[in-house]
């Protein structure tokens, strides 16, 4: 698979036939991931950014380098285990961000699992999360190699929750902030 490659694409259309679709972070697109990521909040939700402040040229110099090595595995820090980002297109737009995580630490199994993701604001409401976690799937079934995806989400973000169980998420359990769910693959 090379860099940036557009993944499998969502079947369903709306009013123009559009279709939506994931692709891998790459320099090719680096103009729109970095409007996309510049515009996320610092964290929401569990699903944090580490671009807030940075600059376009940051971006395209090291943190986009840095996102497309983690995908292969190099450069991560101890501890971290690859980790690919996929942004979700609609319409030549990007709509979302998911991060698809290759392996569990403790850590992960503990808190945040495989797969974290946000939809941008004025695209939220409209079933995109529901559509891009189903595609997320399909891609997290080639990298992952426990039985089970493990996802979080807090106990006050329903609709979030909502879009797991749409894709067949379970609770495994829950503690005083957080459902830990579950998705069979």
């Amino acid at each position: 698979r090379r860099a940036g490659a557009r993944l499998r694409t969502d079947s369903k259309t709306r009013g123009g036939g559009a279709m939506l679709y994931l692709k891998e972070a790459n320099m090719e697109d680096a103009a729109k991931e970095y409007a996309f990521v510049s515009e996320l909040p610092q964290c929401e939700n569990g699903f944090t950014n580490e671009c807030p402040g940075v600059s376009e040229e940051e971006f395209t110099s090291r943190v986009l380098p840095r996102m497309i090595a983690f995908a292969r595995g190099e450069g991560l820090p101890a501890g971290y285990v690859p980790e690919t980002s996929l942004f979700l297109w609609e319409d030549g737009e990007i709509v979302g961000l998911f991060r698809v995580r290759h392996a569990l630490t403790e850590w992960l199994r503990k808190g945040a699992g495989h797969i974290g993701y946000s939809i941008a604001r004025g695209s939220r409401g409209r079933g995109l999360a529901t559509r891009g976690l189903a595609l997320a799937l399909d891609f997290a079934r080639s990298v992952v190699r426990e039985d089970e995806i493990y996802m979080s989400v807090n106990k006050d973000n329903a609709a979030s929750l909502r879009v797991q169980q749409k894709n067949g998420a379970y609770i495994h359990h829950s503690d005083d902030k957080q459902h830990y769910t579950r998705i069979k693959l």
